[in-house]
C-alpha cells in the first residue's frame, strides 16, 4: 500500500520539448506567411508614403495618393471596369438563374453531364481561355468568319473601344457563368418541394412560383454572387492583359492592369503601392456591403 502511495505522488518528468512540438510543426507555415505575405503587405504600405529619390526611398507623406486622385488614367480604368460590371454581372446572373432552373428540372435527363458541361469552363486556366478568345475575336477569327456567312461585314473587335469591351464581357461571362450556376443550383435544391406543392394547390403557375417563391428564397445567394462578381471585376487583369492589352487607347485598361504597368514596366513601385491600397480600400467597402446585404437578405428570406 505504501509503495502504491509513493508511486502516485511521484512527480511526472518535465518535458519541455513535448510542449513545443505543435509550435515546431506550425513554424514553417508561420515563417512562410510572415516572409511572403505580411512583410510585402507592410512594406508596400510603407513605400506608398515615399518616393524614389537619390537612389533610395524618401518619405513623401501623401504625395503618391494626391497624384492618384489627379491621375486621369487611373480613373479611366475604374470607369472601364464599372462599365463592364454594370453590363456583365446582370447578364451573367440572369443566365445563371435560367440555366440553374433548367438543370433543376425533374424532367431533365443526364443532369450530371450538363452540370459538368457548364462547370467545365471554370476549370480552364484564365490565360489559356483568354488566348483562345483573342484568336476567336481576331480580325480573321471565328466570329468574323461566322458573321461573313450571314453577310455581315467583319468587325474589328480588338481595335474598336466599344467592341473590345464586348469581347472581354463575352469571355468573362463564358468563364464564370458556370460557377454561379452551381451555387444557384445548390440553393434551388435546398428549397422544399412542399412549398411548390402548396403553391400549386393555391393555383400558382410556374412564373408565379418563380417570382414569389424561387427568387425570394435565392435572394441571399444572388446578393452574394453579385457582390463577389463586382469585386472580381474590380480585380480584372488576365482578360484585358491577354485579349486587348488594355487597348485600344486604354479603353479596356483595368486598375490592376494599370498597377502592373506602373510597377513592373515603369518601375514606380511607390505609386503602384498607392494604387494597390486604393483598390484594397474599394474592395473592403464592397466586402462590408456584402456582409451587410447578405445578412439582411438572410433575415428577409
Amino acid at each position: 500500500m505504501e509503495q502504491t502511495v509513493k508511486l502516485s505522488t511521484r512527480k511526472k518528468p518535465f518535458r519541455p520539448f513535448k510542449r513545443r512540438t505543435p509550435y515546431l510543426f506550425l513554424a514553417p507555415f508561420m515563417i512562410f506567411f510572415l516572409v511572403f505575405m505580411v512583410y510585402p503587405i507592410v512594406y508596400a504600405l510603407v513605400i506608398s508614403f515615399s518616393k524614389w529619390q537619390g537612389g533610395s526611398f524618401q518619405f513623401a507623406g501623401l504625395f503618391q495618393y494626391s497624384q492618384l486622385f489627379q491621375d486621369s488614367i487611373f480613373w479611366q480604368s475604374l470607369v472601364n471596369v464599372l462599365i463592364v460590371l454594370v453590363i456583365q454581372v446582370p447578364i451573367m446572373l440572369i443566365l445563371a438563374s435560367i440555366f440553374a432552373a433548367l438543370l433543376n428540372s425533374k424532367r431533365l435527363k443526364f443532369k450530371s453531364i450538363f452540370q459538368l458541361g457548364f462547370f467545365l469552363p471554370l476549370l480552364i486556366d484564365s490565360v489559356a481561355y483568354s488566348l483562345t478568345f483573342s484568336f476567336i475575336f481576331a480580325e480573321n477569327g471565328l466570329v468574323n468568319d461566322l458573321l461573313g456567312l450571314v453577310g455581315i461585314h467583319p468587325i474589328n473587335w480588338l481595335l474598336n473601344p466599344f467592341w473590345a469591351k464586348i469581347a472581354i464581357i463575352v469571355a468573362i461571362t463564358w468563364h464564370w457563368t458556370g460557377y454561379n450556376i452551381v451555387i444557384l443550383l445548390g440553393g434551388l435544391q435546398s428549397i422544399p418541394d412542399e412549398i411548390y406543392e402548396a403553391a400549386k394547390m393555391d393555383g400558382a403557375g410556374s412564373f408565379r412560383q418563380w417570382f414569389s417563391i424561387t427568387l425570394p428564397m435565392l435572394r441571399p445567394l444572388l446578393i452574394l454572387e453579385s457582390v463577389l462578381s463586382i469585386i472580381g471585376t474590380i480585380q480584372l487583369f488576365t482578360e484585358p492583359f491577354v485579349i486587348t492589352g488594355g487597348g485600344p487607347g486604354n479603353s479596356t485598361l483595368s486598375p490592376v492592369l494599370y498597377l502592373y504597368q506602373v510597377g513592373f514596366q515603369q518601375f514606380n513601385f511607390s505609386y503602384a503601392s498607392a494604387i494597390a491600397y486604393a483598390l484594397a480600400i474599394i474592395i473592403a467597402v464592397f466586402s462590408f456591403l456584402q456582409f451587410r446585404l447578405t445578412r439582411g437578405g438572410g433575415r428577409d428570406a
